[in-house]
């Protein structure tokens, strides 16, 4: 998987949420966490597992909303950054922190209720190998996002550190077909670039939002936003 040995820099781990999720970035979390809420709740009681965990984003949210969650990571260095955050979290559920890799999942099959991917597929170099060891896992659903080939995200991906995996709603139907996954929802999202948001304060990124969104509404724009949220159900 691209970005390994980057992800894994304890500078890189301690800056992660600084950096993508301050000023104007923090709309863009709440957007992500809101997207995996309308996905998967009710939560309370459910075993969920979120592989590429990071610095917990995610699992906290859904432990704090009483999930039984494991969140699993190749990097150390963001794993303690997620229990550093989960020390300080209000958490109704459980929650387990894992080093591991995402494509050699350590657990039986059928072992989750649900399994969550996000920041993910745009870094993997085989995602029907993926998406199959999250299907062997699961019982119930999936849920991950996909930056999109034909998005502002295009225009600056060869600026990334790493790069991003584009995905066209084809190529992501396919990879469905393929893992035996049924597509129950997928929502569109981001006509403006994450980067755009991140640069710059609240003060701004709000209006510009409120743009993003306006325009977003149109049935033609969502061929080219930045992200999709894709939600599929085990068959």
């Amino acid at each position: 998987m691209k970005g390994q040995e980057w992800y894994q820099a304890d500078d890189i781990a301690e800056e992660y949420d600084d950096k993508r999720f301050s000023r104007g970035g923090q709309l863009i979390d709440r957007r992500e966490k809101a997207a995996v809420l309308e996905s998967i709740m009710p939560v309370e009681d459910k075993k969920v597992l979120e592989i590429a965990c990071g610095t917990g984003r995610f699992t906290v949210m859904l432990a704090h909303q009483g999930a039984d969650v494991v969140g699993l990571d190749i990097s150390a260095a963001m794993l303690q950054q997620g229990r550093r955050k989960a020390r300080n979290a209000d958490i109704a559920g459980t929650l387990e922190f894992l080093r591991g890799d995402a494509g050699r999942l350590p657990f039986p099959d059928d072992h989750f209720d649900t399994v969550i991917a996000m920041r993910f597929f745009h870094l993997a170099d085989d995602p029907e190998a993926f998406l199959a060891e999250m299907r062997r896992v699961s019982r119930e659903q999936i849920v991950f996002d996909t930056f999109n080939r034909f998005s502002s995200r295009s225009i600056y991906n060869w600026a990334l550190p790493m790069g991003s995996r584009l995905y066209s709603k084809s190529e992501v139907a396919v990879l469905l077909a393929k893992t035996d996954l049924t597509l129950v929802d997928v929502e569109d999202d981001f006509l403006l670039p994450y980067g755009l948001y991140r640069s710059i304060p609240n003060g701004l990124a709000s209006p510009l939002r409120a743009l993003d969104n306006a325009v977003g509404e149109l049935p033609i724009t969502d061929h080219f936003a930045s992200v999709s949220y894709w939600n599929a159900n085990v068959r």
